[in-house]
């Protein structure tokens, strides 16, 4: 089986954007280290953790479609956030943005009637809707928090006990 041209540049593009966002979760992560929030700093870490394998389970789809993975340049992650509030809205940007991305693969997938890409990406498809209500819900969590970022260090370190 092969997929178009058009989709394998694409998906090869969605290989960048999930590397990129794994190192964007990285340079978060080693922010928070920096602030001394330490659990903060392992939820991103699991962040980037995701990130990687969602790169990998495309270059797997690829491989098994007969695809050639080509990898480019992942850009540096942005830095210098002023706060806890300015890394999680822009890793809920991100996630945002993945979406949108994910989305407009679909819809190609769709128009050439690839059925098997289309499948697929449907995995992607909901594990966007849960990537961006995490993100969503910790952004809250910290907006509610204000200055107190003690408070979402505790309620981080309750829900990953809960997980464990």
């Amino acid at each position: 089986m092969t997929i178009s041209a058009a989709m394998s540049t694409r998906l090869n593009e969605q290989i960048t954007i999930e590397f990129s966002a794994a190192h964007a979760y990285l340079a978060m992560a080693l922010a928070f280290d920096q602030m001394g929030l330490k659990n903060l700093h392992k939820w991103f870490l699991a962040q980037h953790d995701e990130e990687r394998e969602h790169g990998m389970k495309i270059v797997g789809f690829m491989h098994n479609v007969g695809s050639t993975v080509t990898l480019d340049t992942i850009p540096k992650p942005q830095g210098g956030y002023k706060n806890v509030e300015a890394i999680v809205r822009a890793a809920l940007d991100s996630e945002l943005e993945v979406t949108r991305r994910i989305n407009d693969l679909v819809t190609l997938a769709e128009s050439e009637k690839d059925f098997a890409t289309r499948s697929f990406l449907q995995w992607f498809v909901d594990e966007q809707v849960e990537e961006v209500a995490t993100m969503t819900d910790l952004l809250n969590l910290v907006k509610l928090a204000g200055n107190n970022v003690l408070q979402v260090e505790a309620q981080l370190r309750h829900e990953m006990a809960s997980q464990s």
